[in-house]
């Protein structure tokens, strides 16, 4: 299983200004793949192969004055942009065909040189390192400070630095896990849950835990706003609006950086302590149009419950979605009678056919689990398993990498 592990870069100002050349340098080649192939379509000509794009855009155009200082960044970045332009064009064509899931994507567009988020990608064959003091060794970069925050598990096969909106520059390392010693680290239950996600609390479990909701969004919505409000008055191209730009992107960093890892906590809290969960399948999206657009992307839901999938398949636990559909608010989970509708003002109703009292909340958690087949399996029946597709992002223990990759 493949998955991303990201750290803290903290670069000089020589290393920023080598950086900001290859950020630049891959955005030229980029956008000069899009352009190369735009104009074979529009001139009804086969698309360009990769070689070709290949020799033509890095290869000879550094042999051009126009184009020389490409040969001041690693040639692997270069061709790491020829790829992406690749895949995106791959992707375009599975979508208009339908074979590639998830909503459909357009045509790969033109990156601008204004874009907030910078990305270069350096392969094995770069020669990129690990030094014995915990740098990273890049080439044509030299060796950048790191803030390890973990230890990598084992040797990673490709590093990405990253600079996002807040001009923070990390490195995103792709590395193959053992599944088998995964799920040795983790301890043996049987224990089952349910999860009703929601907007006054976060998530109830079907065992009536209530975990509330932070709200990150919220607590700072005063700040941000005061914030923006002194970014529209600056005037456009000036440095102090670049310093107003700056202010807001932090604010927003800091959000979401306490919102990932609330939902990483909590992600592998419940994976640990239960070998079965049920979730229901939301529709963000469509929530995300109503009224309570604010507090569904406040929530995070879709961050949270992508990281239980690629968690379960990581750990061997099972997670099982219910439809959407399925009337967990309206039937009581003593008694199975269906009561319903309810207003979402009306947080406790009792049953008519039994007469209990029923928590709205827990009893749809309750009734998620059912659903979803996991009430049998806490009398020891095995738990039906089911396929996750894995995400490429995980929280680790702290440390130091205890296996530098060599040159």
């Amino acid at each position: 299983m493949q998955l991303r592990y990201s750290f803290r870069l903290y670069p000089d100002t020589i290393q920023q200004a080598a950086l900001a050349r290859a950020f630049g340098c891959a955005r030229v080649v980029f956008n000069d793949a899009v352009r190369a192939r735009e104009d074979a379509r529009k001139a009804a000509r086969p698309f360009p192969t990769a070689g070709e794009l290949s020799r033509k855009l890095i290869t000879e155009a550094k042999q051009t004055k126009e184009r020389s200082w490409l040969g001041e960044v690693s040639a692997v970045v270069l061709q790491q942009s020829l790829r992406d332009a690749e895949t995106a064009y791959r992707n375009f064509f599975a979508s208009l065909k339908g074979t590639r899931k998830g909503p459909r994507t357009g045509p790969p567009r033109f990156k601008s040189r204004k874009d907030a988020r910078q990305s270069i990608r350096f392969t094995a064959n770069a020669r990129w390192s690990i030094t014995g003091s915990g740098r990273l060794n890049l080439p044509k970069i030299g060796a950048v400070k790191v803030k390890w925050s973990r230890t990598l598990p084992t040797a990673p096969t490709s590093v990405t630095v990253i600079k996002d909106a807040a001009g923070r520059y990390f490195a995103s390392f792709v590395l193959d896990t053992d599944p088998t010693a995964d799920q040795a680290r983790m301890p043996e239950t049987d224990r089952t849950i349910g999860i009703d996600l929601g907007v006054t609390h976060f998530a109830v479990l079907s065992d009536g835990t209530k975990i509330d909701s932070p709200r990150f969004l919220r607590r700072v919505e005063k700040k941000l706003k005061k914030a923006q409000r002194e970014l529209s008055r600056k005037q456009k191209g000036s440095k102090n609006r670049v310093k107003a730009r700056l202010k807001v992107a932090r604010a927003h960093a800091r959000v979401a950086d306490a919102r990932r890892e609330f939902h990483h906590q909590l992600s592998t809290k419940l994976i640990s302590e239960n070998q079965g969960i049920a979730v229901e399948d939301l529709s963000v999206a469509g929530l995300a149009r109503t009224k309570l657009a604010k507090s569904v992307h406040d929530a995070g839901w879709a961050q949270f419950l992508s990281m239980l999938r690629y968690k379960a398949e990581r750990y061997g636990r099972t997670l099982i979605t219910i439809g959407r559909f399925e009337p967990t608010t309206q039937v009581c989970s003593t008694c199975g009678v269906k009561d319903g509708p309810k207003p979402l003002n009306v947080r406790e109703w009792t049953c008519a056919g039994c007469g209990t009292v029923h928590d709205r909340d827990t009893n749809a958690a309750i009734n998620v689990k059912t659903a979803a087949g996991l009430a049998v399996s806490a009398c020891g029946a095995p738990v039906r398993p089911g396929a996750i597709p894995a995400q490429r992002e995980e929280t680790g223990s702290r440390g130091f990498p205890t296996e530098p990759r060599a040159a």
